[in-house]
């Protein structure tokens, strides 16, 4: 339902940006725990310690060569090679250690002549060998719980024989509430950080927001658009008749009309239908809002940078600034709005408090990692 002069979304006040924060950190909580294989698992916040069986269960060979007791070998050399007491055993990479050998000699080390072995050079017990349990100590967890599972993790995991794993996986929607270019693109931008970071993700589009905000199979809602005083603006209004309003207006820049409210327990986020204002306050609140429902930390953690040119900034409002960086140097790249070109060079954001006027030329900053 379009809104009227009367019923326009009028924002009455902006809300600092650490309340809505604190609003999400207190209201959003996590979701139910699940098992998922290793292999889907990426971007998942784990809900129980990854742990493994002890690996190996014997020593093996970490390198091609000779398998040999170390002791056998003391004071070897070229010119005053050692008698091995029995011709060694080749060993391949994986290989269990033969019983009393302790070493793996490279190929070159040893000679065999005449039915016979020698050291050519000393070999210090455990070279080239991966002591028993080396891989995976039981009694410490590869990944701990509430830590987000990288690419390599996932490898590591199946390397150590681990099937599945018990994560927090987030349903969630994303509604953008018309099919314009701009708004589709933040949707598409949402939907795909929101699924990399372990989110199980449904985005519908040309379905009443009403209906869509009262469907019961999703754990959080994000929704693109609507959210101003213009005449076609109604997402609020929707999602006052549908549930309650926490905050409208966020005082943040770009992104001041977005607004969060919740259906019951389940969080309903209202982004802008600007895309520089979308990113935005994905970037600050929908992305802590996905961690908290997968009941993890806050894992997008700063690299410090120096700051190419100075910001100047409004005391009252937090203000999102991409950068690119260079080396040791972050360069702002826009203020206020957000043109495409800048976003498309970014490659990391920094926020400016509300209460601070802005960093001078020079100044270190925290640059956050762009989606």
């Amino acid at each position: 339902m379009a809104a009227t002069i009367d019923t326009a979304q009028a924002i009455g006040r902006l809300t600092p940006l650490t309340e809505v924060l604190a609003l999400v950190d207190l209201r959003v909580k996590p979701v139910a725990t699940r098992t998922v294989d290793v292999a889907a698992a990426a971007g998942h916040i784990l809900a129980a310690d990854a742990m493994a069986p002890a690996r190996p269960n014997s020593a093996i060979a970490l390198v091609d060569g000779w398998a040999v007791s170390a002791d056998e070998t003391l004071g070897a050399g070229s010119y005053a090679p050692a008698l091995l007491d029995h011709i060694p055993q080749r060993i391949e990479v994986g290989q269990p250690l033969p019983p009393e050998t302790d070493s793996v000699a490279p190929f070159d080390a040893v000679k065999l002549d005449r039915g016979r072995g020698e050291a050519l050079a000393t070999v210090n017990p455990g070279d080239g060998v991966l002591a028993a349990g080396s891989d995976c100590d039981p009694a410490i967890p590869l990944r701990r719980a509430g830590e987000r599972l990288r690419t390599a993790d996932l490898a590591a995991l199946a390397a150590a024989g681990l099937a599945r794993v018990t994560v927090r996986e987030p349903r969630i929607h994303i509604l953008p509430v018309r099919g314009n270019t701009i708004i589709n693109a933040a949707a598409r931008l949402v939907a795909g950080d929101a699924e990399r970071r372990g989110g199980a993700v449904r985005l519908e589009t040309g379905r009443d927001l009403g209906l869509a905000l009262a469907a019961e199979n999703a754990d959080a809602i994000f929704v693109i658009g609507g959210t101003g005083s213009g005449r076609n603006d109604a997402s609020v209004q929707t999602l006052t008749r549908e549930g309650e309003i926490g905050v409208h207006g966020i005082a943040l820049t770009p992104g001041e009309t977005a607004a969060l409210g919740f259906i019951g327990a389940r969080p309903v986020l209202l982004l802008p239908g600007r895309l520089d204002a979308a990113l935005a306050v994905w970037l600050t609140v929908g992305r802590r809002l996905l961690t908290q429902l997968a009941g993890g930390g806050d894992d997008d953690l700063p690299a410090a940078a120096t700051l190419a040119r100075k910001i100047a900034s409004s005391v009252g409002l937090a203000e999102f600034i991409p950068v690119r960086r260079s080396g040791e140097m972050a360069e702002p790249l826009a203020a206020k709005y957000l043109p495409l070109s800048a976003l498309a060079r970014a490659d990391g954001w920094i926020l400016v408090p509300a209460d601070s006027e802005g960093y001078a030329e020079g100044s270190k900053v925290a640059v956050r990692p762009w989606p």
